[in-house]
């Protein structure tokens, strides 16, 4: 009996987590304004403040950031400060590499391999897999980041945090640029 409800679940799963035809993508965005270049509006600072959720929507942690970009005309190196509510500080510094219009890649030390990102409109897709420290271990965690620029000054990132295919967690950020 619990095999079959095991079979059961796991096919639930998959069936829900297939449906890519109606999957939201960047290119759903490219005829809407403002439009989001990420490399500019990241570029020297940015305040951030966000929530993370666990796969029952409860809010675990809280954060505020503090996002600094320096674009070369190829490349934005971006460091990012968290002070997480429980006390913990966390740094990352991304490099991202602008291939094209659309088209971006990523790297930071606790990024495994390299990050896709894709522009269109007001949207900005960022998917990658991050090592998340839990409880003395380091976690793949993929990541799947949409950021939505509101005006000049506001955008809203929505994160959805996954192992398996399977949600984790949800990660909503506030950004304003200085």
């Amino acid at each position: 009996m619990k095999i079959k409800k095991l079979l059961l679940l796991i096919c639930t799963l998959l069936i829900t987590n297939c449906s890519t035809n109606q999957a939201m993508k960047p290119e759903d965005f490219k005829d809407q304004k403002p439009r989001l270049i990420i490399e500019e509006y990241l570029s020297g600072n940015v305040k951030a403040w966000g929530i993370l959720q666990n796969r029952s929507g409860k809010v675990t942690r809280q954060f505020s950031a503090d996002l600094n970009g320096n674009w070369d005309g190829k490349q934005l190196i971006l460091d990012e400060k968290f002070n997480w509510s429980d006390g913990e500080v966390q740094n990352r510094q991304w490099q991202i590499t602008k291939i094209d219009d659309h088209n971006y890649e990523g790297t930071a030390g606790d990024v495994v391999g390299t990050a896709k990102g894709y522009s269109y409109g007001p949207t900005f897709k960022f998917e990658y897999v991050l090592l998340v420290p839990v409880k003395g271990r380091e976690l793949k965690i993929t990541f799947d980041d949409w950021i939505f620029m509101q005006d000049e000054r506001v955008a809203i990132n929505r994160a959805t945090m996954t192992k398996f295919g399977i949600k984790v967690a949800e990660l909503t950020v506030m950004f304003v640029k200085d």
